[in-house]
């Protein structure tokens, strides 16, 4: 048996493995440049980005849970202008490979003009919608529970850009299935999924909750399998490649997701663990191919 064939294509975007960060866990790439070469990994995937600067929540905005971590930090960002000037140019300086960049709004016409704006910049190959966050109290939450918010905004996101979209969704719906046929129908090249789950933890002494919103999203070990059952639900359900999402922290994590019906993976909380966890992973990933006789990714994406 020859070695493993860990490429995979997202959408005609090519990558020489499956392995990217999640938004919001990799900033905008360069703080992990002086940890390994960025090269490595199958792409990039920035912090989301809004068209004006945030501050985010107040502190404290993140909380250990005995399965994970939870997080409110309120899509904290320099936004669209300082992003286009600033941090992009620096990224690009420094890494040339598959470039994935998240947008987050609230309203219809702030990610019509943020797709519009990032449009004419080749560097970028996709944009992810964030139409999925749990943090913040008005827009992206709403706009990722409701089928014809979701479709309306793929639509005018399709009209303002030629790039691939991938629809980033909520997992803190009844039925996300019918999220994700909105987004299909509305032009959506791919699904990311899942975001963070809704949760809460209460400090016994002050009686409030630990995080200064009542409301944060949690993510680690705790999410795993409940997000592998919603990709294995939108794989059937939709003909897009997805991006499986959920606490995956190694290379058999990788493939169980792939088999759920993920075409590539983004890792999230573990990288906040472990800055070189990525590269574990990929360094892993054929080895444990060649363990369990898988030729290419190919073949086992949805085989359950």
């Amino acid at each position: 048996m020859g070695k493993p064939v860990t490429a995979v294509e997202l959408a005609g975007v090519k990558l020489q493995n499956p392995v990217m960060p999640a938004s919001g866990t990799f900033a905008y790439g360069m703080e992990y440049k002086d940890f390994y070469d960025l090269h490595v990994l199958g792409a990039v995937t920035t912090k989301s980005v809004t068209a004006e600067p945030r501050y985010g929540n107040p502190l404290p905005r993140i909380a250990e849970c005995p399965s994970g971590m939870m997080n409110s930090i309120g899509l904290q960002n320099p936004g669209i202008e300082h992003f286009i000037a600033e941090d992009l140019p620096l990224l690009t300086s420094e890494y040339h490979g598959p470039l994935v960049v998240n947008i987050s709004g609230f309203s219809v016409e702030e990610y019509a003009e943020l797709a519009g704006r990032l449009d004419a910049i080749p560097e970028i190959d996709i944009l992810e919608i964030n139409i999925s966050c749990p943090n913040v109290q008005h827009g992206g939450a709403a706009f990722g529970t409701d089928p014809k918010m979701a479709e309306k905004i793929t639509e005018e996101v399709r009209r303002r850009t030629t790039k691939p979209i991938f629809m980033k969704l909520t997992p803190n719906i009844t039925d996300i299935t019918e999220i994700a046929r909105a987004c299909e129908s509305g032009g959506a090249d791919g699904i990311s999924m899942i975001n963070n789950f809704k949760a809460m933890r209460i400090d016994l002494r002050s009686r409030r909750t630990i995080t200064s919103v009542p409301y944060a999203g949690l993510s680690g070990p705790a999410i795993r399998p409940i997000a592998q059952r919603m990709v294995n639900e939108v794989f059937h359900a939709v003909k897009l490649p997805i991006i499986g999402i959920g606490d995956i922290r190694t290379a058999d994590d990788v493939l169980e997701m792939i088999m759920a019906g993920a075409t590539a993976i983004q890792m999230g909380s573990a990288n906040l663990v472990d800055p070189w966890a990525m590269p574990k992973v990929i360094e892993a990933l054929p080895e444990r191919m060649e363990y369990y006789g898988i030729k290419d990714l190919k073949e086992i994406r949805g085989v359950v």
